[in-house]
């Protein structure tokens, strides 16, 4: 009997109590966040892995070496050791002139390999259009990538893509409203009506009334000390205080590619009576000889005797239908009574989707269904 793998999302209860989540893990303050730079350059000193013809790279080259006062023509230019890529990076919030950041870069042309590359001076972009760093160094690649001279190749992991690891620097900071703002605004990471009203009432607990003011499932307003000093010691207590989140809405989340289903601990199912069961239909094409005549084929310069065969399809269809089975769910069926039975019957899980479909269909589900 085959059972099927799932994902229990269970919130245990001790001393009838939910265990305490920092609001540092439940919450983002708004205004401070990362933004992400992007960036075009050049990897040289590839071991002929690199674009070859490209023109994209080609041209690169070319005015890159004219900024030395060196004039060349494409045409006298190879890029079988240079190629072409993207240069990512994510700009964290408060991050100063001179701080180092990661970066990530990626091919988008002919090259089989950046393993040994080197980056030159590449200048990363905001959404803005303004330049936020400047990166260059060594690659490091974790894929390895292998052709032979017949064609044949071997590829382990992605060897088209490396990592230099504080391979940027900042060269401007984002302004944030942090330092200048009256108000934070807190915001959850799944909004819920009830969560955001217990941070609320906890933080007035803590603070003194009507400091903190629940504007909607997702946001809690605070209002903060004007002081700069002042108003990161508040956070630093703000972000650490413990909160008991309410209980989220029960969900059943299905990944129909993977097979992968995710039951929260509160999903609930009332009478229902399921039956299932598989119907396999196969169907079988041969060619039968139904007759033989003989005869005689003639060409230019000879006759030869010779039997002419008469076939026809034979198809064979069978119909298997296993046995439906069935299983019951009593009211208030909890999520362990609904996994055994569905392992009880031996569904696998494009089964289990099709049950858990059918049963949000009959308005047996208490939960809402998500299939991604």
């Amino acid at each position: 009997m085959k059972k099927i793998t799932i994902i229990l999302i269970l919130f245990i209860s001790i001393c009838n109590q939910l265990v305490a989540d920092r609001l540092k893990d439940l919450v983002s303050i708004a205004g401070i966040r990362t933004n992400q730079l992007l960036g075009y350059g050049i990897v040289i000193g590839l071991n002929g892995t690199g674009d070859s013809t490209t023109n994209l790279t080609l041209q690169s080259i070319q005015s890159l070496i004219s900024q030395f006062d060196i004039v060349v023509s494409t045409s006298d230019l190879t890029a079988k050791n240079a190629a072409a890529v993207m240069v990512t990076a994510d700009l964290p919030a408060f991050a100063k002139p001179g701080q180092a950041l990661d970066i990530t870069v990626s091919a988008i042309g002919k090259a089989k390999s950046l393993r040994g590359g080197t980056l030159l001076m590449t200048a990363l972009k905001g959404v803005d259009g303004q330049l936020y760093a400047i990166a260059q160094g060594n690659l490091a690649v974790g894929g390895l990538g292998v052709e032979g001279a017949d064609g044949s190749s071997v590829s382990v992991n992605i060897p088209t893509v490396g990592r230099i690891p504080r391979g940027a620097t900042v060269e401007k900071m984002v302004e944030s409203p942090f330092i200048n703002a009256n108000n934070l605004v807190l915001n959850l990471s799944q909004g819920d009506f009830s969560t955001a009203n217990i941070i609320a009432e906890k933080i007035n607990e803590i603070f003194g009334p009507e400091v903190a003011v629940p504007l909607d499932a997702t946001s809690i307003r605070v209002r903060a000390p004007e002081a700069p000093a002042q108003k990161v010691s508040f956070v630093s207590l703000l972000e650490n205080i413990e909160i008991e989140p309410a209980r989220p809405k029960a969900r059943v989340v299905i990944n129909a590619r993977t097979g992968t289903i995710v039951i929260g601990g509160d999903v609930k199912v009332t009478p229902t009576a399921v039956t299932h069961g598989k119907l396999t239909v196969s169907v079988q094409e041969d060619t039968a000889v139904v007759s033989e005549a003989q005869g005689a084929m003639q060409n230019a310069n000879s006759t030869v005797a010779g039997t002419a065969a008469t076939t026809a399809a034979d198809t064979q269809i069978a119909v298997e239908e296993e046995n439906a089975k069935a299983f019951v769910f009593d009211t208030g069926t909890s999520l362990s009574d609904i996994v055994d039975a569905i392992n009880e019957v031996g569904a696998s899980a494009a089964d289990m989707v099709a049950i858990l479909e059918a049963l949000r269909e009959a308005g047996s589900l208490r939960a809402e269904l998500i299939i991604i």
